[in-house]
């Protein structure tokens, strides 16, 4: 999405590396402590006195007038929060059209992104585009469960875009939260959801191995290896 030169622009949730290009920032933490991550490139258009400090899932309305932007950017940010439904319905509420990314569902299901455990250990929710809007589903502790998850390695062939869901909206931005009523009805699910999910091998990464009967076959992925091993 292309940020207009003349429209008013808010970023939602960046404190940790602010858009420069934003007229308004709205997140929890102060404006003197921005930037952990750094910044983006150019000056800041923001300044303290346009820097909205407040909890953005506290269910009361965010300080801005309805359709007060032209667009609103919420960048790696309702993956962590509590109730990112809400905050997608205040987005749509303040903006006329706005920007979202999140982590895509292969890096997020996958073993040792961040550590010995399944994806960020920070963040909440899986995040996937439907119907033209996001649906979360809570990011359970049972995908570190054997078979529960793509193996360590899954992300790093992929490019950086690949790794993340980017979805721009126009009007409205579709938000839910999917909750599963039973084990079996979440297993099928997660099952579907870690087939779609898993890259395809390259051809390249196909290994040779001599059989128990002393023929040479082709290796199956390590992938399949795993979880049949599972």
């Amino acid at each position: 999405m292309r940020l207009p030169e003349d429209g008013l622009v808010l970023d939602v949730g960046g404190w940790a590396k602010p858009l420069a290009r934003a007229d308004w920032v709205i997140d929890l933490e102060p404006y003197e402590t921005r930037g952990l991550y750094g910044s983006a490139d150019g000056d800041e258009r923001f300044s303290a006195e346009t820097w909205v400090r407040r909890d953005v899932c506290d269910r009361e309305p965010w300080p801005f007038a309805d359709g007060q932007f032209d667009v609103a950017v919420c960048s790696q940010t309702l993956e962590d929060l509590r109730d990112p439904v809400w905050v997608c319905s205040e987005m749509q509420r303040v903006a006329r059209a706005g920007r979202v990314e999140v982590p895509a569902v292969v890096e997020e299901l996958t073993w040792g992104v961040q550590g010995p455990w399944v994806g960020w250990s920070h963040h909440r929710w899986l995040c996937l585009p439907e119907d033209g809007g996001l649906t979360f589903v809570h990011k359970p502790h049972l995908l570190c469960a054997p078979g529960r998850h793509l193996p360590a390695g899954t992300c790093d062939a992929l490019p950086a875009r690949e790794r993340v869901t980017a979805l721009s909206w126009e009007g409205s931005l579709p938000a839910r939260e999917r909750v599963f009523l039973g084990a079996e009805e979440f297993d099928a699910w997660l099952e579907q959801l870690l087939s779609s999910a898993r890259p395809p091998a390259p051809a390249s990464r196909r290994r040779w191995g001599r059989s128990a009967r002393g023929r040479w076959r082709r290796r199956a992925p390590r992938w399949c290896r795993t979880r049949r091993a599972r």
